[in-house]
C-alpha cells in the first residue's frame, strides 16, 4: 500500500514536544496511540518538523506506512483516508487534530522529501490582550525599532552557520541553513502584533527563537545590527540573545516538490 500522509494541526501548551519520550505526553505519542487503535499495530511515523515543547502547528505532515499484518478491518481503514481522519479525531485529544489524510506516493517521507518549513513568530505590541497570551508574546517598553529589526531579518537570509541560534549541547553536526524568507509584518485585528515569518530548508533546535531573541535584543536599542550580522558567520552561542519563549511559535507550511 503507498504511503499516508496526515496534515495535522496542534496546540502544543499540554505538550513536551513532538518526540516520544517515556513519561512525557507527546503529540506524536498520541498521534501513534490512535494509530495503533485504529490500524491494529502501532506504526512508525516520520514527522517533517520536530516542534519544541510549547511550540503549536497549524500545517505539521507526518507520513506513514500501514504496518506489515495489519488485519483486513483495519486495512480498510487505511484504505478509505476520509475515514481514517474521521477514525483519528474520534480518538485523539482536544489539542491535536488531523485535518486531512491522503495517500501519497510510495515512499513519501514527510520529513526527508520536504524541501522547506515556514514558521511565525508572534510579538503583541499593544495593550494587554488576555484572548492572545497564549500565542503572542507581550513586549512592553519603548516602541521597538521597525527599521533595525528589519535590517536584521534581511540578513537571515541566504546561506549561514547558525551556531549561535541553537544550544551548544547538541546532536546537531551540520550547523549551516539556508533561509528563503524572514521578514517581519504586520498583524492583528488592530494591526498591533508584528510577526516574524521565516522559511528555511530546515532548522537547528532553538533556532527560530534564539534568531528571535536576538532580533529584539537589537530591536530594543541594547545592541546594533552590525552584532546581529555578526552572529551569522559561526559565532557560539554565547555571543547571541536569550531564546524567546516558545509560546508564540507556531509552524504554519511544510512544502514539498510538485
Amino acid at each position: 500500500m503507498p504511503a499516508l500522509r496526515l496534515d495535522i494541526e496542534y496546540d502544543g501548551a499540554g505538550f513536551a514536544g513532538w518526540a516520544e519520550q517515556p513519561g512525557q505526553r507527546t503529540i506524536e505519542g498520541v498521534l501513534r496511540d490512535a494509530l495503533e487503535v485504529v490500524l491494529g499495530r502501532r506504526p512508525d511515523v516520520r514527522v517533517a518538523g520536530r516542534t519544541d515543547a510549547g511550540v503549536h502547528a497549524t500545517a505539521q505532515v507526518v507520513s506513514l506506512q500501514v504496518p506489515a499484518g495489519t488485519g483486513a478491518p483495519h486495512r480498510e481503514a487505511a484504505a478509505d483516508p476520509d475515514r481514517l481522519r474521521r477514525s483519528l479525531n474520534g480518538l485523539l485529544p482536544d489539542d491535536v487534530a488531523v485535518r486531512a489524510a491522503s495517500h501519497a506516493p510510495e515512499g513519501f517521507d514527510a520529513r526527508a522529501h520536504a524541501t522547506s518549513r515556514a514558521y511565525d513568530y508572534r510579538i503583541l505590541t499593544g495593550p494587554p490582550s488576555p484572548l492572545r497570551r497564549a500565542r503572542t508574546l507581550r513586549h512592553t517598553g519603548p516602541p521597538l525599532d521597525r527599521a533595525a529589526l528589519d535590517a536584521c531579518a534581511a540578513a537571515t537570509v541566504g546561506q549561514h552557520r547558525f551556531t549561535a541560534f541553537t544550544p551548544t549541547d547538541t546532536q546537531h553536526v551540520f550547523f549551516d541553513r539556508t533561509v528563503i524568507e524572514c521578514a517581519w509584518c504586520e498583524g492583528g485585528e488592530a494591526r498591533d502584533e508584528l510577526i516574524l515569518r521565516i522559511e528555511a530548508d530546515a532548522f537547528l533546535r532553538h533556532m527560530v527563537r534564539v534568531l528571535v531573541g536576538s532580533m529584539l535584543e537589537v530591536g530594543r536599542g541594547n545592541r546594533d545590527v552590525a552584532w546581529f550580522t555578526a552572529l551569522l558567520h559561526g559565532a557560539p552561542r554565547s555571543a547571541a540573545g536569550r531564546t524567546a519563549p516558545a509560546h508564540p511559535l507556531t509552524l504554519v507550511a511544510v512544502r514539498y516538490p510538485e
